[in-house]
């Protein structure tokens, strides 16, 4: 695997820089690069989860920063051309949810999720951007198929991710000239952690699996690891002519 087209032969492994890489959908992506061969930086705010991430996986090396803080997203790219010499995957997966209907909202709920989830994806993608081209690398956004539809509750969230996609096509067109390919995934109802993270308590996490549940064609939640593996297949040479999709990994949420 490779960020390279398709007909290049590979120089040598795939470097890949996965954030949000401690827990759920990132844990996931790190350990299926790392199990095609590549080369993974593992980004996330806390070291625990992501040396758990990196553990019995040596070719996976833990970063802990917080993508959202100045001058992270240029430590990440250095770290990663420090170590390898260049970048070849990106993949912005990190992000956070703070439910509240509008009426609630205050800035301390609303201006975390626009930072982690819309500005510091922008801001890496730019820093990465020269290591990218130079590589013709992937960029892979990830989504939430969710967002494509109503939310009520949680509509900032939507937001910020239906802003990601919008940016995942806009950069596909205005990157393809050197040759960067820009996809994204969208997750629907995935076993991950961010239900927790969110403070909610085991009864509110039960109603909302039931709201999923009775919202997901197929009738379960995902796992982390089918995202993961939709993420690596995107980003494989075999992907060599997609750019620009928005690709669902949602049991058939988003067409229900």
């Amino acid at each position: 695997m490779t960020g390279m087209d398709s007909n290049t032969a590979p120089r040598t492994r795939t470097i890949v820089a996965v954030t949000g890489a401690g827990t759920g959908i990132g844990r996931a992506t790190a350990r299926a690069f790392a199990a095609e061969g590549a080369h993974v930086l593992a980004v996330g705010r806390r070291a625990e989860p992501l040396n758990e991430t990196a553990a019995g996986h040596d070719r996976i090396t833990p970063l802990a920063a917080d993508i959202t803080a100045d001058g992270r997203p240029e430590l990440i790219v250095r770290t990663a051309l420090e170590m390898h010499g260049r970048l070849d995957v990106l993949v912005n997966n990190a992000g956070i949810v703070h439910s509240g209907a509008l009426g609630t909202l205050t800035p301390e709920t609303i201006l975390p999720q626009i930072a982690t989830n819309l500005i510091a994806p922008i801001l890496l993608t730019q820093a990465a951007l020269p290591s990218l081209e130079a590589s013709r690398g992937v960029i892979v956004n990830v989504s939430t198929s969710v967002g494509q539809r109503a939310w009520p509750g949680n509509s900032v969230y939507a937001a910020t991710k239906n802003a990601l996609e919008l940016l995942t096509r806009s950069w596909a067109v205005e990157l393809a000239p050197h040759g960067v390919r820009v996809v994204a995934v969208a997750p629907g109802a995935i076993a991950t952690p961010i239900a927790r993270h969110q403070g909610l308590t085991p009864e509110q996490m039960a109603a909302v699996r039931k709201w999923q549940l009775a919202h997901t064609p197929l009738g379960r939640i995902g796992r982390p690891e089918e995202v993961a593996w939709a993420i690596t297949q995107l980003a494989s040479p075999a992907a060599s002519f997609i750019t620009g999709v928005v690709l669902p990994v949602d049991g058939g949420a988003v067409v229900a």
